[in-house]
């Protein structure tokens, strides 16, 4: 089973914290309690004890001898784990955050990772092996080891004490060696108050990749280890920075409209609620979000952490509003369609595939964050899913499934109904899928087996750089939301599933091989 996302997953490292502070960033270095990344080699570039010959084969192989490699690594004992780390190292010193396949597969590696643990026995590669060689691929085509985007930063010596205003003015400013020395600053003594001085950042312009990549980076802590947190973190830092050449006025406008939400609302200075709520509280809550102006929507946001409610109670409504988006999208438009994401698909860079990654990043970004941040990432998703259905596009009436595709299956059981979710998913039958996926949430069918189920097209199907990001996305809002409502994600699932069908994966048939699968 994946292990469902908590706090005490990421806070881990407070203690450490604590003592770091003590110590300070100078002599936590020499201690070797934090990483030398950003010591005395200025310029130079980044070297990863122990893990560097494996990193610098995960870019150098070319990609067709890739998966030979990996097998044989396999075959020698190393984990499944180390493989990943490596990946995730090799990608984010080669794209820094910059490149957007780089980044999309970065994303996709903790994934991966977590779906192999749920895949039949001899086949638990096949998910890391899939982004592993998107990855060498991507890195290949950027140009390798002479292209690499970051590098070893000097000691940080800054003039006053690093802080969230100081991160938040350099990047304003677009000096990237100023941002980088105090993010440097603030990994060394806390990680997370890195990360909490870089969410103000990404709530500039609430967009999907700004969104997702921190909560990512912080999330593959736990796969390469915290004395890595400054390089994976460097990657939000360098999207933030990349994008203030493009800054609009409106980004202005948000941090002004969650400064006056948690002022009118009085969040500032108080602690997160503990307050539970009944089902119906979450399912007007979700509508309220699903339906309102973005305004509004962050309004009921602040008003109902106000009123005491417990933050994941928000997650929750936020998240559902978001798999709404799924069910009501009326697909790609003709002009948009290529190889990978013909018309009428939902699969890709959706208007709800995007949203829920979104919600899903917010409302865990509020579980490892502290003091503002954890309203402020609540506000804002809120206020996001709804400025999300408001794009332009070709949203339906009413969320699948249809009644119709309902009536047609009447009286069949569980088995019956895993064939059918079968049949619709490989005819790219995406109404039919949800249906089915209704009619089995009101069976007795353990959800395990539908997981199962599903799972193995989101390894062996393309999904144009989302199906394993999407996928775990699923996974955890339907195990962190209530019983009554967390069917809706699966339904989700469904019908994306059933729109990436038949585009399979580059490389997975020749995994399948070296793996000794039929």
């Amino acid at each position: 089973m994946f292990e469902s996302r908590s706090r005490r997953c990421f806070l881990a490292t407070v203690g450490r914290g604590t003592l770091l502070a003590t110590l300070g960033p100078a002599l936590a270095v020499d201690l070797g309690l934090v990483a030398r990344g950003f010591a005395d080699d200025a310029g130079q570039p980044l070297y990863f004890e122990g893990l560097e010959p494996l990193i610098a084969m995960m870019q150098e192989t070319p990609v067709e001898h890739l998966q030979t490699n990996l097998a044989a690594k396999l075959s020698a004992g190393l984990p499944l784990k180390t493989l990943v780390a490596a990946g995730a190292l090799a990608n984010a010193r080669t794209f820094g955050g910059e490149d957007y396949i780089g980044f999309h597969t970065f994303m996709a590696l903790s994934p991966a990772l977590k779906m192999s643990a749920q895949m039949p026995k001899g086949s638990e590669a096949l998910p890391v092996f899939k982004v592993l060689y998107r990855n060498t691929k991507r890195i290949q085509e950027h140009g390798g080891r002479d292209s690499e985007t970051l590098h070893s930063l000097a000691t940080a010596t800054l003039n006053s004490a690093p802080s969230e205003a100081a991160l938040h003015d350099a990047i304003r400013k677009k000096d990237m060696n100023q941002a980088e020395q105090v993010l440097s600053a603030l990994v060394s003594v806390d990680p997370r108050s890195g990360l909490d001085a870089l969410i103000p950042a990404v709530q500039d312009n609430p967009e999907v990749h700004r969104t997702v990549l921190p909560y990512r980076a912080w999330e593959m802590q736990e796969i390469v280890g915290t004395e890595h947190a400054l390089t994976l973190l460097r990657q939000s830092l360098h999207y933030c920075l990349k994008a203030e050449s493009s800054r609009r006025a409106e980004w202005d406008e948000h941090g002004q409209m969650l400064t006056t939400l948690l002022d009118e609302f009085h969040l500032n200075g108080k602690e997160p609620g503990t307050k539970p709520a009944e089902d119906v509280f979450v399912q007007h809550l979700s509508h309220a979000f699903a339906t309102s102006t973005p305004l509004d929507a962050a309004r009921a946001a602040a008003s109902a952490l106000s009123e005491g409610f417990q933050p994941a109670v928000i997650g929750e409504a936020i998240s559902l509003a978001a798999s709404l988006l799924v069910l009501r999208d009326g697909g790609r438009l003709p002009q948009y369609e290529d190889r990978l994401k013909p018309a009428g698909c939902v699969h890709g860079d959706s208007v709800g595939v995007h949203a829920s990654d979104t919600a899903n990043a917010w409302r865990n970004m509020a579980q490892v964050s502290s003091g503002r941040n954890v309203f402020a990432c609540l506000i804002i998703g809120a206020w996001q899913v709804a400025r999300d259905r408001s794009y332009p596009g070709n949203l339906l009436a009413q969320p699948l499934p249809a009644a119709h595709h309902l009536n047609r299956l009447s009286g069949l059981d569980s088995d019956a109904l895993l064939i059918k979710l079968d049949e619709a998913i490989q005819n790219n039958l995406q109404a039919h899928a949800t249906a089915v996926m209704q009619k089995l949430s009101e069976t007795s069918l353990p959800p395990e087996r539908v997981f199962s189920s599903l799972l193995r097209y989101a390894v062996s199907e393309d999904g144009a750089l989302h199906a394993e990001k999407y996928f775990y996305t699923v996974w955890d809002d339907f195990h962190t939301t209530r019983r009554s409502a967390r069917w809706q994600h699966l339904i989700s699932l469904s019908r994306v599933t059933a729109s990436e069908f038949g585009k399979p994966a580059a490389g997975q048939e020749e995994a399948r091989q070296l793996l000794g699968l039929s």
